[in-house]
């Protein structure tokens, strides 16, 4: 029952396309009823250090296919997928603060046990990869929190518009409903790249509580 319950929800959400809250920052939601936003990369931008190194220690999970699709097929199976990979990874893994700087025992991995943000991002992306979801609509990406902190989440391009897995809540949402101010995403085209993006179509008016979800450009 817990299972077709948390489907059900995650389907729910992404077909009400509802937006939650505040005009933000730069790079948080702030739009126009009749403008659509949507997420668009700016210029190439340096990829995160740590992921460069995660990509020489897992090169199978920056690797990219310029066949596949830029977008999954949100079916009831997809969501299923999404909602047990974002719920078990959580759940799979304690989490602990890292320390990067000139630590360079610290990396990004792909955690059995502990971890940070990151971790918990990079494993849902490589759980999802081992499902046979392509890798071009599985996206990392760096934004900034509410108190300013840095953070990592994973972007999922659907059919049905682009969903957050966040190791900071079990629910999977819209990028429009995170309160979240978004700096830099991986590259579709080339995982081991990055671009900084952009909020398009925002605007100084309060946003309307229920445009639906667009996708990305």
């Amino acid at each position: 029952m817990a299972r077709w319950t948390s489907v059900t929800m995650l389907s729910s959400i992404v077909a009400s396309g509802l937006i939650a809250g505040d005009a933000g920052a730069s790079g948080r939601q702030s739009h126009n009823p009749v403008v659509p936003v949507s997420l668009v990369e700016t210029s190439p931008s340096l990829a995160p250090f740590q992921h460069v190194r995660f990509c020489l220690r897992y090169p199978a999970d920056c690797r990219s296919n310029p066949t596949e699709d830029e977008r999954i097929d949100l079916t009831g199976e997809n969501s299923e997928l999404l909602g047990r990979v974002n719920r078990d990874v959580n759940a799979a893994i304690a989490p602990v603060k890292k320390s990067y700087g000139k630590n360079l025992r610290e990396a990004w991995t792909i955690a059995l046990f502990t971890g940070d943000c990151n971790d918990y991002a990079v494993t849902k992306r490589h759980e999802l990869l081992k499902s046979g979801l392509p890798a071009k609509a599985l996206r990392l990406a760096v934004v900034k929190t509410r108190l300013g902190s840095d953070h990592l989440v994973l972007l999922v391009a659907t059919t049905k518009g682009d969903l957050v897995l966040d190791n900071l809540t079990e629910a999977i949402l819209p990028w429009q409903s995170a309160d979240y101010q978004w700096m830099k995403i991986q590259s579709a085209r080339d995982a081991r790249l990055w671009y900084d993006v952009k909020v398009s179509g925002a605007s100084a008016s309060r946003p309307d509580p229920r445009l639906r979800v667009t996708d990305r450009q």
